[in-house]
């Protein structure tokens, strides 16, 4: 059964039915119906950190700098996906029946010396091997697994010697991304995501590396999208910044590229200032501009590796360095795309006054266009 998920996962993300509007505004698959992001959702708390079966395509997204107490220094990426293959209420009981593929991603970086290491997972639902529940935040697959406790969260993963057990608990609220309750990705009506972060999030717990427990503590950023079909045809990728800045603000902005590299007009962003309150980014706010390239040895492709990032709205002024150079996840056993995700460094100015920060990059599409239909 694993061989065969593991061999048709990439078939069954680009070939699955997506979705067409129908009459009456409601958005439905031509297999029973998986709800578009459309505008005028209202989002609410704590119950929009669970699972949302209605739509087809959902994440949730952790990334972190750690530390311990001796001064090691590390970064993490924890990701749980959910894809629909049926509505949650299509015709059907049989356990055999495939209604949701879960794949998930586990990272941790060392800074000093520099070392990546990458784990990747695929399971489906049905038969209790990876699930998400829609009423109390769980995600799991396997002994993978993000949820709710008390006031926060506990994120678990263990493989081999590695992985980690943190809690992490919000520092600010939920922050909203995109325009009336959605955060766009292409021209067509439906190709958006109901998408928000926790932008700031109190960490500690215990890491594996190499079969060595270390105690960490530091801070965190969590990412949660959902929606269907969301990504328009002509895109092919997409560079993902997220900020934590020395003044307490944040700043997250993606570019979306098309086939010639051009970036596209859904590209946005969102400021949070430290005491909350959050500006939406238009493309034409934001500017980025690749400084250098890194190619990868594994495979082969070249990707941007420092930047410029400038928000003139915000006289804001960043250089972004990677901390550590080979950050490539390739993941022919789950989502089928080759991506550089890592931890970044930010030194400039905001204003008239210097600013440092820390957060993380996620670039796609330079192995090759980004193939699966979100």
């Amino acid at each position: 059964m694993n061989k065969w998920l593991h061999a048709g996962i990439a078939a069954l993300l680009v070939n699955l039915t997506w979705l067409d509007p129908t009459p009456g505004g409601v958005a439905l698959a031509a297999e029973g119906g998986f709800k578009r992001a459309l505008a005028g959702y209202r989002y609410a708390f704590p119950r929009d950190h669970a699972n949302h079966p209605n739509y087809k395509t959902e994440w949730w997204y952790y990334t972190g700098h750690l530390a311990s107490a001796s001064g090691e220094a590390f970064g993490y990426q924890l990701t749980f996906f959910r894809v629909g293959v049926r509505p949650k209420r299509a015709p059907g009981r049989s356990p055999w029946r495939i209604r949701d593929l879960h794949m998930a991603h586990l990272a941790i970086t060392e800074l000093n010396p520099p070392r990546f290491t990458f784990f990747e997972r695929l399971a489906r639902s049905d038969v209790g091997l990876a699930a998400s529940d829609n009423k109390n935040y769980l995600v799991f697959n396997g002994n993978w697994e993000a949820g709710r406790v008390g006031d926060g969260q506990r994120l678990v993963a263990k493989q081999g010697g590695w992985g980690l057990d943190l809690r992490v608990r919000s520092l600010k609220a939920p922050v909203i991304h995109g325009m009336d309750g959605v955060s766009r990705k292409g021209d067509c009506e439906g190709c958006a995501s109901h998408y928000y972060s926790l932008t700031r999030m109190a960490t500690a717990g215990e890491l594996r590396v190499n079969g060595r427990r270390v105690a960490v503590r530091g801070e965190s950023w969590m990412d949660h999208e959902f929606g269907s079909g969301q990504a328009g045809p002509e895109l092919a990728g997409w560079d993902w910044f997220s900020v934590q800045l020395s003044n307490g603000a944040e700043l997250m902005i993606y570019r979306l590229r098309d086939r010639k590299g051009q970036t596209l007009a859904a590209s946005s962003g969102t400021y949070v200032a430290a005491n909350g309150v959050t500006t939406h980014l238009k493309r034409q706010d934001i500017r980025l501009e690749s400084l250098g390239t890194w190619r990868s040895p594994h495979s082969q492709a070249i990707y941007p590796a420092r930047w410029r990032v400038m928000v003139p709205v915000l006289k804001l002024d960043l250089q972004v360095t990677p901390v550590v150079a080979d950050c490539e996840l390739r993941t022919p056993g789950s989502t089928q795309e080759t991506y550089w995700e890592g931890p970044v460094r930010y030194a400039g100015s905001l204003g008239d006054r210097p600013v440092t920060g820390r957060g993380y990059v996620e670039l796609t599409g330079y192995a090759g266009a980004f193939r699966a239909r979100l």
